[in-house]
């Protein structure tokens, strides 16, 4: 059986298992299994984690199909909750910070309060990368994007209104999929409500719709802030809730919460994802 922790970050959720326990095992197959929302647990993505005794981390993350990705900031910010209740549990120190080994690098993040076992850090994302205005044909549309990195592949179309359901499921894959991007991207369908506050939808690569992303949220305000006159410190409303998103001189800070949500055991037999 597997030890299997679940938390979510404004409904944004992952399922946390301890790397040495998934060693040898097919983790796009056992992911694909534990986030089925039916037959496993549910989840937008799975993370392969180990700690280290100063509280430090290191995160892999394979999305619910199957497929890995570099960098999830809510994921990252949900892992540190988790860092921060097992040491509590075990009785270790508090510590005010939690480090993240990630594949898009070391992350730090700042714990800012607490409440229960929900958790709100501030963290620094790195500066954006590849911030480029765009145009796209996808879906039989023209689209004006910015594109760029912020740990992972983003794509942010500035629209005047959001779109609605039957577009959003139209463009989102058609974008997410599109030949302009080798390694596939994230989008984000934007719109600035007033200089300091962004509301978006996201379509997230190798998972779909999602309620909330850190990534994507920052990807938003960057793209906001770059080519749609919005201030340097956002406020960015994904159907799940709203994040700070801060771009300094230092690069992009997020701030926002993460709540665990339970600690378990797996049934499968590891023999199953050999």
């Amino acid at each position: 059986m597997l030890s299997v922790a679940k938390a979510h970050a404004f409904g944004n959720d992952f399922l946390f298992v301890p790397a040495e326990q998934a060693e040898g095992l097919k983790l796009d197959e056992l992911s694909r299994r534990l986030c089925n929302r039916h037959t496993g647990l549910g989840g937008d993505g799975v993370i392969y984690y180990t700690t280290a005794p100063d509280g430090s981390a290191r995160m892999k993350l394979i999305n619910t199909d199957g497929s890995p990705s570099e960098l999830s900031g809510n994921g990252l910010r949900c892992l540190a909750a988790l860092v921060l209740h097992q040491r509590e549990a075990a009785g270790m120190k508090p510590i005010p910070h939690v480090r993240v080994d990630t594949d898009a690098g070391w992350k730090t993040l700042a714990l800012t309060s607490r409440q229960g076992a929900k958790y709100t850090f501030r963290a620094a994302m790195g500066a954006p990368e590849r911030v480029v205005q765009e145009q796209i044909e996808a879906a039989g549309e023209a689209l004006t994007v910015t594109t760029l990195a912020i740990g992972n592949p983003q794509c942010v179309a500035l629209m005047k209104e959001l779109p609605d359901h039957a577009r959003f499921h139209r463009l989102g894959p058609a974008l997410a999929t599109h030949p302009r991007f080798t390694a596939g991207t994230n989008v984000e369908f934007a719109v600035l409500e007033s200089k300091s506050r962004v509301r978006i939808l996201i379509w997230e690569r190798g998972v779909g719709p999602t309620l909330a992303s850190g990534t994507g949220a920052c990807a938003s305000a960057i793209a906001a802030i770059a080519h749609g006159g919005a201030d340097r410190d956002v406020e960015v409303i994904a159907p799940g809730g709203s994040q700070r998103v801060e771009w300094r001189d230092d690069g992009i800070y997020l701030t926002g919460w993460a709540e665990v949500v339970f600690e378990g055991r797996w049934v499968p037999a590891h023999a199953d994802f050999a």
